[in-house]
């Protein structure tokens, strides 16, 4: 498997619950509808930071949702990454995240997974 993680933030001025409600009932269908079939698995983490641990205040989130995605192959991103490109995807897409994201905050990678067999 090939993984991309995304850290996204949403909008200024936009609540927690706005921006939940709007991807998952707005954004949530795009990416659906450009990752079916060039992708496996499509997940969105919603953040809740829990308060500081010295004064238990509220703490804003660097981040609201961490975007994860799964490909088949490196080939398979790569081929979606370029559907995704394409000048209509683009604007659509682009469009979009403009109502929901703080765009320049956007974060991607590319992740490699080593996980620990804790069975024992």
């Amino acid at each position: 498997m090939f993984k991309v993680i995304g850290l996204l933030k949403r909008r200024p001025g936009m609540s927690v619950d706005e921006f939940r409600e709007y991807y998952e009932t707005k954004h949530r269908l795009i990416g659906e509808k450009y990752l079916r079939g060039n992708a496996e698995r499509y997940m969105r983490r919603f953040t809740t930071p829990v308060p500081h641990r010295v004064t238990g205040e509220p703490v804003e989130p660097e981040h609201d949702v961490i975007l994860e995605i799964w490909y088949a192959d490196r080939e398979a991103y790569e081929a979606t990454s370029k559907l995704l490109r394409a000048p209509d995807a683009a604007k659509e897409i682009a469009d979009d995240e403009e109502r929901l994201f703080d765009r320049p905050r956007t974060q991607f990678y590319i992740v490699e997974e080593h996980e620990s067999d804790l069975s024992v």
